[in-house]
């Protein structure tokens, strides 16, 4: 894969992560209701947990923006995000029984795939880009 791919996946998976984290921060049981279900998304230590998420995805996020702006390296930051999501995939596995069965496959599906995403891009996103002399 090539660096401008590599860091515009990125870029893009950032920013979906920021919007996603707004939404959990803003509006707790819109992400929770589908991962652990309707009841137990309204209870109030849910939304705190589902707050908490959300600030992480959006620290997560807007690192990954703000390298990019700067020109900055962005592989520590995509390998931070892909370790978040394999602990959302961890933990989705561990309550698996307790999930609803709608949708759980979906969680996992959705924290697989910014795993794999990180993991495709994360060595791509920092080369070097060559330069040429014109004569």
């Amino acid at each position: 894969m090539d660096r401008d791919l590599a860091r515009n996946l990125a870029i893009s998976l950032a920013w979906s992560r920021v919007a996603l984290g707004l939404t959990a921060f803003v509006a707790p049981t819109v992400p929770l209701r589908p991962w652990v279900g309707r009841d137990e998304a309204r209870r109030p230590q849910a939304k705190l947990l589902a707050r908490s998420l959300g600030a992480r995805d959006i620290a997560l996020g807007l690192g990954m923006v703000i390298a990019q702006k700067h020109d900055s390296p962005l592989r520590g930051w995509v390998e931070a995000a892909g370790v978040a999501d394999a602990g959302d995939m961890l933990g989705t596995f561990f309550g698996w029984g307790h999930l609803p069965k709608a949708s759980r496959l979906f969680i996992l599906a959705s924290a697989g795939g910014a795993v794999a995403v990180a993991r495709l891009t994360s060595t791509a996103v920092d080369v070097p880009v060559p330069h040429t002399l014109k004569p």
